[in-house]
């Protein structure tokens, strides 16, 4: 049964068609119905959120109104006229940009050049410290911090996802659709992006919001629009929302949202780090250095949460714990003995695991087969490895196994893991990397892109393999979620660690102050 409420606080003349309405869009992939007679309507001056659960169809639907996808049925209007999509560049034509929650920037060049690539108001003959000067106003406007001639391979996943959002912004397209927008922000990245993004609204353009963080669809946006099941089950104003109906909207059922500090305390055991860091110095793609003379111990039974603004290191020390990075000095002990593995799957076969940032490009070989990918780090060990054979029945098996798990529905193991929402695809890797994780599993934004539900299950998973006497870094651009999660904390500034604390001393206010490279306070005591 469908809700519809009307907003009463619109303003807009009686009348004024919407910006955007669809009406009964379908479309179907093999075996999977990606959205069912689903209609939408977006209003001049509104910020729409879009929800649902992983697989709920939302990003299908986007992909349909900027023309990636046709449609099967359906209809597309726009400012009262109808429109047939055949690629984005129409799309964009008729005022509609998107900022897509994979990245698609050209890695090989510079933020400037992906800025103005394809962009009608780049000068024809231009300079590339013009375009670079071009490109710091645009940021500054949009209070987006980027390196104008930094190149796009050698940024982090927070870095690339404010190019993108740049990149849209500075075409000033009178729709705006964000997928997952904040998910590499910090709290006042955001802010500002909030900012902007009711300035962007009160010209009357329109934004449609894609986010599994309900409190910020709560703080953004002025009407909520519920996808489950590739269907629309609801539309409601959001002065009328709160937390538990938006779950409920989105799940079908009342979700327990679970307190991990009530969990009880870490099991440490013996204080014997099963890894450590000493004086560890990393070296990123361009070659500056990106870790300085870092020293970390690392403890079976506990939880160690890493906060920063991302591109402070973040990256590199999740690399140089998992072997995908060679320090450039200092050195690595597992159980108080220097590390012999100079590689990652040396680190593999010590129980170390990596859920990584960027788990389309590091996570999975988007092209292979789910079936592929889910027993990536098991076929050359029994039972899928027989002696020198492999066992495709026992990889298909273990597939499943996992796929289960994880609660990812997969329709065709056979498909590429592209296919899969990115919500699967994050399950899918962190339950392959949590089976192998013996001694110590890094996990960097685990949560990024889940829904609320699958954020819970995915948190619970991380204190029970805690639990079980395994160490886990923990890297998390939501502070609540590193406050309710971890045992200790440090904070990473320009490569430094700016504090090594426990939790219990820990303040939001001080953390803030250390991410912003502010020395240590006075009562912050180091563990």
């Amino acid at each position: 049964m469908e809700t519809v409420v009307q907003d009463e606080d619109r303003h807009n003349a009686p009348g004024t068609p919407p910006l955007v309405l669809l009406r009964g869009i379908t479309k179907t992939f093999p075996g999977v119905i990606a959205n069912a007679d689903v209609d939408l309507e977006v209003q001049p001056g509104e910020i729409h959120a879009l929800l649902g659960e992983n697989g709920a169809g939302k990003s299908t639907l986007m992909n349909v109104l900027t023309g990636i996808y046709r449609p099967d049925a359906g209809e597309i209007v726009i400012d009262g006229y109808a429109h047939d999509f055949a690629s984005p560049v129409e799309a964009i034509a008729a005022g509609i940009g998107m900022v897509h929650q994979h990245f698609k920037l050209v890695r090989a060049f510079t933020v400037a050049e992906n800025i103005h690539l394809g962009w009608d108001q780049t000068p024809r003959r231009a300079s590339a410290a013009a375009l670079e000067a071009r490109t710091r106003t645009l940021a500054e406007r949009f209070n987006l911090a980027v390196n104008p001639a930094a190149r796009i391979d050698e940024l982090s996943a927070g870095e690339q996802q404010r190019v993108e959002i740049l990149r849209v912004l500075a075409r000033d397209a009178r729709v705006l659709i964000l997928d997952e927008p904040t998910a590499v922000l910090t709290p006042a990245e955001a802010g500002e992006l909030f900012s902007a993004l009711r300035e962007f609204r009160a010209r009357g353009n329109a934004v449609i919001f894609i986010s599994h963080k309900l409190d910020e669809v709560l703080e953004i946006s002025d009407r909520i629009t519920i996808l489950r099941g590739g269907r629309k089950v609801a539309t409601e104003n959001t002065k009328d929302c709160d937390h538990r109906m938006l779950a409920r909207l989105m799940v079908g059922r009342d979700i327990v949202f679970t307190n991990f500090r009530e969990t009880g305390p870490a099991q440490t055991g013996a204080r014997q780090p099963v890894l450590s860091l000493k004086d560890v110095s990393a070296r990123d793609e361009r070659g500056v250095m990106a870790l300085r003379n870092v020293n970390l111990d690392l403890y079976a039974g506990e939880i160690l949460g890493v906060a920063g603004v991302a591109g402070n290191g973040q990256r590199e020390l999740s690399e140089v714990l998992t072997g995908l990075r060679t320090a450039s000095s200092g050195s690595i002990l597992v159980d108080g003995a220097p590390i012999a593995a100079r590689d990652a799957a040396g680190f593999v076969k010590l129980g170390i695991a990596h859920i990584p940032e960027d788990r389309l490009r590091s996570g999975l070989a988007a092209s292979l087969p789910v079936t592929d990918n889910a027993v990536l780090r098991e076929y050359n060990v029994p039972p899928i490895a027989r002696g020198p054979f492999y066992s495709p029945g026992a990889a298909s098996a273990l597939a499943h196994t996992i796929a289960e798990t994880a609660d990812v529905a997969v329709p065709d193991f056979g498909m590429p893991a592209r296919n899969l929402s990115g919500g699967n695809q994050q399950r899918l890797v962190a339950r392959r990397e949590m089976r192998i994780a013996k001694r110590l599993l890094v996990a960097a934004y685990p949560s990024r892109g889940l829904d609320v539900g699958a954020i819970n299950s995915m948190l619970r998973y991380l204190v029970e393999l805690r639990d079980a006497g395994v160490a886990v870094v923990l890297f998390s651009e939501e502070l609540e979620e590193l406050f309710n999660l971890s045992d200790r904390l440090i904070v990473l500034y320009e490569g430094h660690v700016m504090g090594d604390f426990p939790i219990a001393k820990a303040d939001l206010e001080t953390v803030g102050l250390l991410m912003g490279g502010q020395t240590r306070q006075p009562g912050m005591d180091t563990a």
